[in-house]
């Protein structure tokens, strides 16, 4: 048994912190340890929560009022937040925690950020697997912050119970309600900065929403009225109590009607698919394979080979011979 799994299964925010660092590494002797670690682990769940939004929106602001509002109420709040990547350096801020300065000394919260590296979708490689290390810690809610950089952010869509995403007043019109993409996997979505002199713009766009969310198709996970548009004020801590009635009541419905289930199955699914695509592609980064893509690659570049026809050798080569591991 790991020595990380006793401590982490008792709560341990170190060996949860230290569980995570395991899991994120690239070390293949590390990945073989989390693989174990990860099997290991009791079957505990908590509601998931994903939240997006664009840049400037204040996911930040909104996860610190709301994770605050949880733990008043007895809950333990995990947050996982994903901060873009340098694609010149590779290097990442990971300043969530100074944005959320209340919640991150509170007893009962617990966050993480990590760099997106080079991950599409506004998560970071090892997010699922960080959120059932943080299931098996014993966290009641785990709220899954993305980078925040538009309509194709919907991975993280795929490990979560609950999508909210996160809008500003006047950010849009009915049109972009029915967009394909973020739009069509939101749950619930929140106009935030409901106060002040942006109050009655707040209460407009909600309505823009809402009426756009009517003319979405209907999707079978949905009971009568989602998914649905309201305001909230994560400054004056407006509507954040209706907006976590109105997620407990959905994710009541969805276990009452076998959804909730049927989605953890299948996103499953997913994540076994995605695993065994990057475990493929992996293999491109062996020594043997690595030299007859360079060959392969430098072909094309002269001229002498069509892209698609040296790809289908490459695939030919890869299933035709013994590829080396690296040390």
């Amino acid at each position: 048994m790991d020595d990380l799994l006793k401590p982490l299964t008792e709560g341990n925010r170190r060996a949860l912190s230290r569980a995570i660092t395991l899991i994120e590494s690239t070390r293949r002797d590390h990945r073989a340890r989390a693989v174990d670690l990860l099997s290991q682990l009791p079957d505990r769940q908590a509601l998931r929560i994903g939240l997006s939004g664009t840049p400037g929106v204040g996911k930040s602001t909104f996860i610190e009022a709301f994770g605050t509002m949880l733990t008043e109420q007895g809950l333990r709040v995990a947050v996982l937040a994903v901060d873009p990547s340098s694609a010149r350096s590779g290097g990442s801020i990971l300043g969530d925690k100074t944005r959320m300065e209340h919640l991150s000394r509170n007893p009962m919260a617990f966050i993480r950020p990590s760099p997106s590296n080079t991950e599409l979708g506004g998560v970071a490689r090892r997010t699922r697997e960080t959120v059932r290390l943080c299931e098996a810690a014993g966290y009641d809610v785990v709220l899954i912050e993305t980078v925040g950089v538009g309509q194709s952010e919907t991975l993280v869509a795929e490990m979560s119970d609950l999508f909210v995403l996160l809008l500003a007043p006047a950010g849009g019109d009915e049109l972009q309600g029915v967009k394909r993409g973020i739009m069509e996997m939101a749950d619930l979505i929140l106009v935030n900065k409901a106060d002040g002199d942006l109050l009655g713009t707040a209460r407009r766009t909600v309505a823009d929403y809402a009426g756009a969310l009517r003319l979405l198709r209907k999707r079978p996970q949905d009971p009568e009225g989602f998914p649905k548009a309201l305001p909230v004020s994560a400054v004056e801590e407006i509507g954040l109590d209706t907006a976590w009635a109105e997620m407990t009541m959905l994710a009541d419905w969805r276990r009452d009607h076998g959804h909730f289930d049927a989605n953890r199955a299948a996103q499953a699914r997913h994540w076994f698919m995605a695993e065994l695509r990057a475990g493929l592609l992996a293999r491109l980064d062996w020594p043997d394979a690595k030299a007859r893509l360079a060959e392969l690659g430098d072909a094309v570049a002269r001229g002498d080979a069509a892209p698609g026809q040296a790809a289908v050798d490459m695939l030919d080569y890869l299933r035709s011979t013994q590829v080396t591991k690296p040390d």
